[in-house]
Protein backbone atom coordinates (compact mmCIF):
# COMPACT_ATOMS: atom_id res chain seq x y z
CA UNK A 1 0.00 0.00 0.00
CA UNK A 2 1.05 3.60 -0.88
CA UNK A 3 2.33 5.71 2.23
CA UNK A 4 -0.38 8.39 1.07
CA UNK A 5 -3.40 5.52 1.32
CA UNK A 6 -1.68 4.30 4.77
CA UNK A 7 -1.75 7.72 6.43
CA UNK A 8 -5.24 7.90 4.94
CA UNK A 9 -6.68 5.00 6.44
CA UNK A 10 -4.87 6.12 9.95
CA UNK A 11 -6.72 9.45 10.01
CA UNK A 12 -10.37 7.78 8.73
CA UNK A 13 -9.81 5.80 11.65
CA UNK A 14 -8.95 7.90 14.25
CA UNK A 15 -11.74 10.10 13.06
CA UNK A 16 -14.39 7.51 13.59
CA UNK A 17 -12.86 6.68 16.81
CA UNK A 18 -13.87 10.78 17.87
CA UNK A 19 -16.80 10.49 16.64
CA UNK A 20 -17.80 7.12 17.94
CA UNK A 21 -16.59 8.28 21.52
CA UNK A 22 -18.40 12.11 21.27
CA UNK A 23 -21.77 10.38 19.92
CA UNK A 24 -21.89 7.95 22.56
CA UNK A 25 -20.64 10.76 25.23
CA UNK A 26 -24.04 12.28 24.40
CA UNK A 27 -26.13 9.77 24.09
CA UNK A 28 -25.07 8.51 28.10
CA UNK A 29 -25.59 12.52 28.68
CA UNK A 30 -29.14 12.42 27.58
CA UNK A 31 -30.30 8.72 29.03
CA UNK A 32 -28.95 10.06 32.12
CA UNK A 33 -31.17 13.15 31.67
CA UNK A 34 -34.53 10.98 30.97
CA UNK A 35 -33.70 8.61 33.33
CA UNK A 36 -32.77 11.09 36.33
CA UNK A 37 -34.95 10.73 39.42
CA UNK A 38 -37.68 13.63 40.53
CA UNK A 39 -35.81 14.42 43.19
CA UNK A 40 -32.71 15.73 40.69
CA UNK A 41 -35.24 16.98 37.96
CA UNK A 42 -36.88 19.48 41.11
CA UNK A 43 -33.40 20.61 42.32
CA UNK A 44 -33.22 23.03 39.64
CA UNK A 45 -37.19 24.73 40.91
CA UNK A 46 -37.05 27.44 42.38
CA UNK A 47 -35.34 29.57 40.07
CA UNK A 48 -37.56 32.72 40.10
CA UNK A 49 -40.02 33.81 42.86
CA UNK A 50 -43.08 31.54 43.35
CA UNK A 51 -46.49 33.44 43.54
CA UNK A 52 -49.52 31.60 45.75
CA UNK A 53 -52.58 33.11 44.73
CA UNK A 54 -55.25 33.53 47.51
CA UNK A 55 -58.80 33.37 45.90
CA UNK A 56 -60.77 35.41 48.70
CA UNK A 57 -60.13 39.06 49.49
CA UNK A 58 -57.13 40.37 52.57
CA UNK A 59 -58.01 38.96 56.13
CA UNK A 60 -59.94 35.83 55.35
CA UNK A 61 -59.21 32.36 56.59
CA UNK A 62 -57.76 31.76 53.85
CA UNK A 63 -55.37 34.79 53.36
CA UNK A 64 -54.57 34.37 57.03
CA UNK A 65 -53.19 31.00 56.36
CA UNK A 66 -51.29 31.07 53.22
CA UNK A 67 -49.28 34.12 54.82
CA UNK A 68 -48.53 31.98 58.02
CA UNK A 69 -46.94 29.11 55.63
CA UNK A 70 -45.20 31.93 52.80
CA UNK A 71 -42.81 32.71 55.18
CA UNK A 72 -41.25 29.72 55.97
CA UNK A 73 -42.16 27.94 52.84
CA UNK A 74 -39.65 30.71 50.74
CA UNK A 75 -36.92 29.97 53.83
CA UNK A 76 -37.33 26.09 52.63
CA UNK A 77 -37.15 27.10 49.15
CA UNK A 78 -34.73 29.90 49.02
CA UNK A 79 -37.05 31.80 46.96
CA UNK A 80 -39.62 34.59 47.46
CA UNK A 81 -42.91 33.83 47.79
CA UNK A 82 -45.40 36.41 46.73
CA UNK A 83 -48.64 36.66 48.05
CA UNK A 84 -52.13 37.62 45.59
CA UNK A 85 -55.39 38.01 46.60
CA UNK A 86 -57.57 37.55 43.65
CA UNK A 87 -61.08 37.66 45.37
CA UNK A 88 -64.45 36.48 43.32
CA UNK A 89 -67.30 34.44 42.60
CA UNK A 90 -67.12 32.37 45.66
CA UNK A 91 -62.79 31.65 44.66
CA UNK A 92 -63.62 31.13 40.70
CA UNK A 93 -61.41 33.75 39.69
CA UNK A 94 -57.95 33.11 41.57
CA UNK A 95 -59.00 29.46 40.35
CA UNK A 96 -59.13 30.40 37.00
CA UNK A 97 -55.97 32.62 37.44
CA UNK A 98 -54.02 29.72 38.36
CA UNK A 99 -55.47 26.97 36.56
CA UNK A 100 -54.88 28.93 33.12
CA UNK A 101 -51.57 30.06 34.23
CA UNK A 102 -47.68 27.90 33.49
CA UNK A 103 -47.46 24.74 35.00
CA UNK A 104 -43.98 25.16 36.09
CA UNK A 105 -44.54 25.41 40.04
CA UNK A 106 -44.19 28.80 39.61
CA UNK A 107 -48.34 29.76 40.32
CA UNK A 108 -49.90 28.42 43.21
CA UNK A 109 -53.63 28.63 44.46
CA UNK A 110 -54.36 28.54 48.37
CA UNK A 111 -58.19 28.49 48.16
CA UNK A 112 -60.77 26.86 50.75
CA UNK A 113 -62.08 23.61 49.74
CA UNK A 114 -65.48 25.20 48.47
CA UNK A 115 -63.90 26.09 45.04
CA UNK A 116 -63.49 21.91 44.24
CA UNK A 117 -66.12 20.74 46.25
CA UNK A 118 -69.21 23.13 46.12
CA UNK A 119 -68.61 25.47 43.05
CA UNK A 120 -69.16 22.82 40.60
CA UNK A 121 -73.06 22.76 42.56
CA UNK A 122 -73.69 25.62 42.54
CA UNK A 123 -72.61 27.33 38.81
CA UNK A 124 -73.78 26.04 35.83
CA UNK A 125 -70.91 27.10 33.73
CA UNK A 126 -67.30 27.76 34.99
CA UNK A 127 -64.23 28.89 32.72
CA UNK A 128 -62.26 25.78 34.08
CA UNK A 129 -62.85 22.65 36.07
CA UNK A 130 -61.41 22.84 39.30
CA UNK A 131 -60.81 18.91 39.05
CA UNK A 132 -59.53 18.69 35.50
CA UNK A 133 -57.33 22.03 35.54
CA UNK A 134 -55.70 22.39 38.70
CA UNK A 135 -54.20 19.18 41.02
CA UNK A 136 -53.72 19.11 44.85
CA UNK A 137 -50.58 19.86 46.25
CA UNK A 138 -51.26 19.79 50.09
CA UNK A 139 -54.05 20.38 52.41
CA UNK A 140 -53.08 23.35 55.10
CA UNK A 141 -56.18 23.01 57.77
CA UNK A 142 -59.41 22.09 58.55
CA UNK A 143 -61.12 25.10 59.51
CA UNK A 144 -64.32 24.99 61.65
CA UNK A 145 -67.06 27.49 61.32
CA UNK A 146 -68.37 29.01 64.83
CA UNK A 147 -71.89 30.29 65.18
CA UNK A 148 -71.56 34.08 66.40
CA UNK A 149 -73.71 36.47 66.97
CA UNK A 150 -74.11 40.98 68.01
CA UNK A 151 -74.59 40.51 71.87
CA UNK A 152 -78.12 42.63 71.37
CA UNK A 153 -79.77 39.67 69.55
CA UNK A 154 -81.52 37.59 72.23
CA UNK A 155 -81.20 33.99 72.84
CA UNK A 156 -77.81 33.87 75.61
CA UNK A 157 -77.83 30.07 74.42
CA UNK A 158 -77.99 28.35 71.42
CA UNK A 159 -81.25 26.68 72.38
CA UNK A 160 -82.95 30.05 73.21
CA UNK A 161 -80.93 31.91 70.02
CA UNK A 162 -82.54 29.18 67.77
CA UNK A 163 -86.18 29.81 69.93
CA UNK A 164 -85.84 33.49 68.68
CA UNK A 165 -84.92 32.91 65.52
CA UNK A 166 -87.71 30.77 65.09
CA UNK A 167 -90.43 33.30 66.53
CA UNK A 168 -89.12 35.49 64.06
CA UNK A 169 -88.85 34.23 60.75
CA UNK A 170 -87.30 36.88 58.12
CA UNK A 171 -86.47 39.31 60.72
CA UNK A 172 -82.97 38.20 61.16
CA UNK A 173 -80.15 38.04 59.06
CA UNK A 174 -76.81 36.20 58.51
CA UNK A 175 -73.99 37.22 56.28
CA UNK A 176 -71.80 34.89 54.76
CA UNK A 177 -68.60 35.10 52.57
CA UNK A 178 -70.52 34.85 49.39
CA UNK A 179 -72.95 32.33 47.51
CA UNK A 180 -71.68 28.79 47.84
CA UNK A 181 -69.03 29.54 50.66
CA UNK A 182 -68.60 27.20 53.89
CA UNK A 183 -70.33 30.07 56.17
CA UNK A 184 -73.53 29.96 53.66
CA UNK A 185 -74.17 26.63 53.59
CA UNK A 186 -73.28 26.17 57.60
CA UNK A 187 -76.02 28.67 57.28
CA UNK A 188 -78.49 26.82 54.99
CA UNK A 189 -78.07 23.79 56.99
CA UNK A 190 -78.53 25.43 59.94
CA UNK A 191 -81.95 26.62 58.81
CA UNK A 192 -82.85 23.51 57.35
CA UNK A 193 -82.02 21.38 60.16
CA UNK A 194 -83.49 23.55 62.75
CA UNK A 195 -86.15 24.45 60.67
CA UNK A 196 -86.65 28.51 61.03
CA UNK A 197 -85.70 31.25 57.88
CA UNK A 198 -83.71 34.22 58.07
CA UNK A 199 -82.41 36.57 55.01
CA UNK A 200 -78.95 35.48 53.75
CA UNK A 201 -76.96 38.46 52.80
CA UNK A 202 -73.77 37.55 50.74
CA UNK A 203 -70.61 39.44 50.55
CA UNK A 204 -67.53 39.33 48.86
CA UNK A 205 -65.18 36.90 51.71
CA UNK A 206 -65.57 36.80 55.62
CA UNK A 207 -63.92 39.84 56.80
CA UNK A 208 -66.42 41.95 54.58
CA UNK A 209 -69.32 40.11 56.61
CA UNK A 210 -67.62 40.46 60.25
CA UNK A 211 -67.19 43.82 59.90
CA UNK A 212 -71.07 44.09 59.09
CA UNK A 213 -71.74 41.76 62.11
CA UNK A 214 -69.69 44.02 64.17
CA UNK A 215 -71.62 47.23 62.62
CA UNK A 216 -74.68 45.79 63.78
CA UNK A 217 -75.69 45.46 60.05
CA UNK A 218 -76.56 41.89 60.14
CA UNK A 219 -77.12 39.71 63.62
CA UNK A 220 -75.55 36.60 62.93
CA UNK A 221 -73.24 34.70 60.79
CA UNK A 222 -71.16 30.97 60.71
CA UNK A 223 -67.72 32.50 61.40
CA UNK A 224 -64.21 30.59 59.97
CA UNK A 225 -62.16 31.70 62.85
CA UNK A 226 -61.22 35.31 62.21
CA UNK A 227 -63.57 36.61 64.38
CA UNK A 228 -62.53 35.13 67.62
CA UNK A 229 -60.93 37.32 69.22
CA UNK A 230 -63.60 39.75 69.00
CA UNK A 231 -65.96 37.01 70.76
CA UNK A 232 -63.04 37.16 73.79
CA UNK A 233 -63.00 40.89 73.42
CA UNK A 234 -67.22 40.37 74.38
CA UNK A 235 -68.13 42.06 71.06
CA UNK A 236 -69.96 38.84 69.70
CA UNK A 237 -71.38 36.18 71.50
CA UNK A 238 -70.02 32.77 70.53
CA UNK A 239 -73.14 30.53 70.93
CA UNK A 240 -71.98 27.13 69.19
CA UNK A 241 -69.64 25.40 66.94
CA UNK A 242 -70.79 24.19 63.63
CA UNK A 243 -68.16 20.90 63.45
CA UNK A 244 -68.87 17.38 64.75
CA UNK A 245 -66.98 17.85 67.91
CA UNK A 246 -65.83 20.77 70.31
CA UNK A 247 -63.19 23.12 69.77
CA UNK A 248 -60.13 23.06 72.52
CA UNK A 249 -60.86 26.89 72.30
CA UNK A 250 -63.69 26.89 74.02
CA UNK A 251 -64.32 23.28 75.18
CA UNK A 252 -67.61 25.13 77.30
CA UNK A 253 -69.33 25.79 74.04
CA UNK A 254 -71.23 23.20 72.44
CA UNK A 255 -71.69 21.74 68.85
CA UNK A 256 -74.73 22.18 66.72
CA UNK A 257 -75.15 18.32 67.05
CA UNK A 258 -75.46 18.30 70.49
CA UNK A 259 -77.73 20.79 70.44
CA UNK A 260 -80.40 18.89 68.53
CA UNK A 261 -79.35 19.18 64.75
CA UNK A 262 -77.92 15.82 64.52
CA UNK A 263 -74.79 15.02 62.02
CA UNK A 264 -74.49 19.11 61.41
CA UNK A 265 -70.76 19.23 59.73
CA UNK A 266 -69.98 22.41 57.86
CA UNK A 267 -65.62 21.73 58.60
CA UNK A 268 -64.28 22.51 55.14
CA UNK A 269 -60.24 21.59 54.48
CA UNK A 270 -58.40 24.37 53.07
CA UNK A 271 -55.06 23.45 50.70
CA UNK A 272 -52.88 24.40 47.96
CA UNK A 273 -53.25 23.94 44.35
CA UNK A 274 -51.26 23.70 40.82
CA UNK A 275 -52.06 23.92 37.53
CA UNK A 276 -52.57 20.50 36.06
CA UNK A 277 -49.48 19.18 34.27
CA UNK A 278 -47.06 20.96 36.97
CA UNK A 279 -43.70 18.13 37.19
CA UNK A 280 -44.64 15.69 39.84
CA UNK A 281 -41.27 16.36 41.16
CA UNK A 282 -42.38 20.14 42.61
CA UNK A 283 -45.53 18.92 43.27
CA UNK A 284 -43.93 16.42 45.68
CA UNK A 285 -41.24 18.59 46.92
CA UNK A 286 -43.87 21.53 47.78
CA UNK A 287 -46.25 18.67 49.61
CA UNK A 288 -43.18 17.97 51.96
CA UNK A 289 -42.20 21.60 52.64
CA UNK A 290 -45.57 22.11 53.25
CA UNK A 291 -46.23 19.37 55.67
CA UNK A 292 -43.45 19.55 57.87
CA UNK A 293 -44.06 23.81 58.02
CA UNK A 294 -47.63 22.19 59.56
CA UNK A 295 -45.77 20.15 62.05
CA UNK A 296 -44.60 22.93 63.16
CA UNK A 297 -45.54 24.36 66.84
CA UNK A 298 -45.79 27.80 65.62
CA UNK A 299 -48.09 26.98 62.33
CA UNK A 300 -50.06 24.59 64.59
CA UNK A 301 -50.55 27.72 67.24
CA UNK A 302 -51.54 30.23 64.17
CA UNK A 303 -53.95 27.32 62.85
CA UNK A 304 -55.38 26.95 66.15
CA UNK A 305 -55.67 30.59 66.92
CA UNK A 306 -58.29 30.90 63.83
CA UNK A 307 -60.33 27.55 65.26
CA UNK A 308 -59.14 25.65 63.22
CA UNK A 309 -56.21 22.75 63.15
CA UNK A 310 -53.37 21.59 60.91
CA UNK A 311 -54.28 19.14 58.78
CA UNK A 312 -51.07 17.83 56.62
CA UNK A 313 -51.91 15.42 53.87
CA UNK A 314 -50.68 13.80 50.63
CA UNK A 315 -52.12 15.21 47.49
CA UNK A 316 -54.27 11.78 46.82
CA UNK A 317 -55.55 12.14 50.01
CA UNK A 318 -56.03 15.63 49.74
CA UNK A 319 -57.77 15.28 46.65
CA UNK A 320 -60.01 12.45 47.91
CA UNK A 321 -61.05 14.44 50.95
CA UNK A 322 -62.82 17.26 48.15
CA UNK A 323 -64.66 14.38 46.50
CA UNK A 324 -65.93 13.21 49.71
CA UNK A 325 -66.61 16.89 50.65
CA UNK A 326 -68.41 16.91 47.22
CA UNK A 327 -70.91 14.84 47.74
CA UNK A 328 -72.15 15.84 51.70
CA UNK A 329 -72.09 19.34 50.27
CA UNK A 330 -74.02 18.69 46.90
CA UNK A 331 -76.92 17.28 49.49
CA UNK A 332 -77.48 20.37 51.19
CA UNK A 333 -77.02 22.17 47.59
CA UNK A 334 -79.59 20.20 46.42
CA UNK A 335 -81.86 20.58 49.05
CA UNK A 336 -82.01 24.47 49.15
CA UNK A 337 -81.68 24.95 45.88
CA UNK A 338 -78.61 26.59 45.94
CA UNK A 339 -77.44 28.83 42.98
CA UNK A 340 -73.62 30.76 42.63
CA UNK A 341 -75.90 33.88 41.48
Amino acid sequence: MKPQNTLVHALRRTLLRTFSSSLCGALALFGAAVLAPASVLAQAWPAKPVKVVVNFPPGGAADQIARAISLPLQEALGQPVVVENRGGANGNVGGEVVAKSAADGYTLLMSSGGMVSVNPHIYAKMAFDPTKDLTPVASAARVLVFLVSRPEVPGANIKDFMAHVKANPGRLSYGSAGNGSSPHLAGEMFKSQAQLFAVHVPYRGAAPALQDLLAGQIDYYFDPGIGLNQVRAGKLRLLAVGSPKRSPLFPEVPTLDEAGLKGFDADTVFGFYAPTGTPAAVVERLNREINRILGTQALKDRIAALGGEALPLTPAQFGAKALEDSKRFGAIIKERNITGD
